[in-house]
């Protein structure tokens, strides 16, 4: 599929392939927190807060003292000595037994044991005979009926008469041993139970397998967190609020000596990659007082009621190392609105946690100092009750850096990369060519391009590392196994041919920066990247505009091989959206009217906010705003057929086609463009030759 990288409204829900969704910074390279982060000096008179309690503090080890030790042992001796042998005894066949002990008369009596093995008593003079009379003889035996048959038998033979005849007991003796092997599992459970039970938090209240224990981890900030403030860079604002709650847990007479008192928490919204969590690990750095984290799905179970549980159990832990902050990561996942949260029902172990949430909140005195900060990629969702003040009294909103953000954080990966170039300058030109990327894109970008030099074996990254690798990330990974017929790749080249001579002639189009043919991810078979700038505000005829470009590569191809291919259905799918937002978000249309039917809330919803007459009618506007623009597509490129054709034969030729190929075939747009990005960033600046140095004058030169 051919994929232009037009960067459509930031309003509108289309994506393009090069400006993502995803805006911000995430995980930076971690630097060693200031001097300052020294926890304060903990009162005596106070209780001991440690790492105690569930909180996230490791369980305490289980120490073994002196006498522990000596009870294990007097228990294993005595077990030894229950279930070991006797040292005099001896085991025999009955051939020995026979042989050795009764042909010689020796034998006193003998004791059937549990009618499988037989115990021999000896008489008192055997001694004088070479045995010692005190050693036990054991032998065994197949059956009582053979052992009587052999013995009397044996009796037979020596003549012994029958009221001398050896005397036979059997007895049935209990192996303690056995016993407890017989026992084993069922002792094993009940130590394992009561285990269990006695290692929660009073007794039953953390459950019977500690379920019900918080699983919120403290962070040690010497040893855990390696974050601190300098490393966040592309959100000042966010920043600076977050920096005032650990000011205020570092300093509170400050404020309280005016009469304030600390919010009780505050939510950082904002898409994914936007840097919450990293906030969230630079304020552990940096606020000097126990943080704990968790995750909001670390609330919910298979079992009922552990989430309640584990929420009063954190806000315990949090109130005993107060002053403190929690932070709980992806908190939609329980705070969700009641009654939208699943729609078939469910709910209740999660509307239970939440509830047991907003009561601890609320329940909080301000005096003991505990911030609570949350993070979510979809504020919109969360229920009002815990948005309100006195709950999450502040709601800090990150959104994507613009260019002098992006410049920030390539600066902070920047660091650790080995490279000549001047990082001022790198850093400027590759937010230039970064629109829209988030802070994880940014590293990701800065790692690729670590990872390209290694594979090419040289010493340091370049700027060119650095632009394959942003090509990496924008249209994925260059595809040299897919060999496209010379058919498809002169259809591919017309196609982004297209792109690029209709946003060159159009005022409100952005700015080319390159153009390729080759295949690229799963569907890209080829893909024109664009240089917007950071815009809030989109008129009428700036979208015309973007939708003309965005047509650009259908128009082509039916211009000149007066046929289609399936491969613009990435841009029909971007002009369908932004028809469609200019109707039913934006009232851009007469006839619909100055009416929004957008509700972000009501995604989900089964039944449309508007009848089927009205339906119809804006599938029909909407048609007609795609086919006027198809139409002046096609006018335009049927003027520009000869400009189509000079850059589709020369991305034939190079594959690649960058803004400079496109001024040297094309010349210059032919709009005035104020504070190009391109210009001050991008585009290398020609030094010229120094003036010349005025000549001497001799003593004989005339003035």
């Amino acid at each position: 599929m051919l994929r232009s990288l037009a960067i459509p409204a930031r309003a509108i829900a289309s994506r393009s392939v090069m400006v993502r969704n995803v805006v911000g910074f995430e995980d930076f390279f971690g630097k060693k927190p200031g001097g300052n982060n020294k926890r304060p000096t903990e009162d005596p008179k106070k209780p001991n807060k440690g790492t105690g309690g569930s909180g996230g503090s490791k369980p305490p080890d289980f120490q073994m003292n002196t006498p522990t030790i000596m009870l294990t042992a007097a228990a294993t001796y005595m077990l030894w000595k229950a279930t070991a042998p006797p040292e005099n005894s001896r085991e025999l066949t009955w051939q020995s037994f026979r042989s050795q002990l009764m042909d010689k008369g020796m034998v006193d009596r003998l004791d059937v044991l549990n009618r499988s093995r037989v115990r021999v008593h000896l008489r008192p003079d055997a001694g004088s005979l070479g045995v010692s009379p005190n050693t036990v003889f054991y032998f065994s035996i197949g059956s009582v009926d053979s052992f009587e048959h052999n013995l009397e038998e044996a009796q037979n033979q020596l003549g012994i008469p029958s009221d001398e005849r050896i005397p036979v007991a059997y007895r049935d003796e209990v192996s303690l041993l056995n016993t407890l092997l017989h026992f084993a599992p069922t002792l094993l459970i009940i130590g394992v139970l009561f285990y269990m039970t006695k290692r929660g938090p009073g007794g039953a209240q953390g459950g019977i397998f500690g379920v019900g224990k918080s699983k919120a981890k403290m962070f040690n900030q010497e040893t855990d967190v390696k974050i601190s403030f300098k490393d966040v860079a592309g959100a000042d604002e966010a920043k600076e609020e977050i920096m005032e709650f650990v000011k205020f847990l570092k300093n509170p007479a400050m404020y309280e000596r005016l009469g304030a008192t600390i919010p009780k928490g505050a939510i950082l919204s904002g898409p994914p990659g936007t840097g919450k969590t990293l906030l969230a690990k630079a304020t552990a750095g940096e606020a000097g007082v126990p943080f704990f984290s968790v995750s909001g799905s670390e609330f919910v179970e298979m079992f009922v009621g552990v989430g309640p549980s584990r929420v009063r159990d954190l806000f315990a832990t949090a109130k005993k190392n107060a002053p403190c902050i929690i932070f709980v990561d992806e908190i939609d996942a329980i705070g969700k609105a009641r009654g939208k949260g699943g729609q078939m029902g469910g709910n209740d172990e999660r509307e239970s946690t939440l509830n047991q949430l907003l009561v601890e909140m609320d329940g909080f005195d301000s005096n003991e100092h505990v911030v609570v900060l949350a993070g979510t990629n979809r504020p919109d969702v969360l229920d009002p009750a815990l948005m309100r003040p006195g709950r999450f009294d502040r709601h800090i909103s990150i959104d994507r850096p613009d260019i002098s953000g992006r410049a920030q954080i390539f600066r902070v990966h920047l660091k650790p990369i080995k490279t000549s170039e001047d990082v001022e300058k790198l850093s400027k030109k590759l937010a230039a060519l970064t629109p829209g990327f988030a802070g994880a894109d940014i590293h990701n970008v800065c790692n690729e391009a670590a990872l390209i030099a290694a594979r090419y074996h040289k010493d340091e990254v370049t700027t060119s590392d650095f632009e394959q690798a942003i090509e990496r990330v924008i249209a994925g990974l260059e595809k040299k196994s897919r060999v496209l017929s010379p058919e498809e790749k002169k259809t591919v080249a017309y196609h982004e041919a297209g792109h690029a001579v209709a946003g060159w002639y159009l005022q409100y189009a952005d700015p080319l920066l390159k153009v390729s043919i080759i295949p690229r991810g799963t569907a890209a078979l080829g893909y024109a990247q664009y240089l917007p700038k950071d815009q809030y505000l989109f008129s009428t005829k700036q979208l015309a505009d973007r939708m003309c470009m965005t047509l650009g590569g259908r128009v082509s191809e039916q211009i000149f091989f007066d046929t289609i291919t399936t491969g613009a259905s990435d841009d029909l799918q971007k002009v369908t959206k932004i028809a469609y937002a200019q109707v039913t978000a934006y009232g851009m249309n007469s006839k619909v009217g100055p009416l929004s039917f957008h509700d972000p809330s009501q995604e989900q919803q089964f039944q449309k906010p508007y009848s089927e007459q009205t339906g119809a009618l804006i599938d029909e506007e909407a048609r007609k705003i795609v086919s006027a623009a198809y139409e002046r597509t096609v006018e335009l490129l049927s003027g520009k057929k000869d400009e189509v054709e000079k850059v589709a034969n020369l991305l034939l030729e190079k594959e690649v086609l960058t803004r400079e190929d496109m001024e040297n075939l094309l010349g210059k747009r032919p709009f005035k463009e104020v504070n190009s990005v391109y210009d001050e960033y991008v585009r290398p600046k020609r030094i010229e030759a120094p003036p010349p140095f005025p000549e001497e004058k001799g003593e004989n030169d005339v003035n």
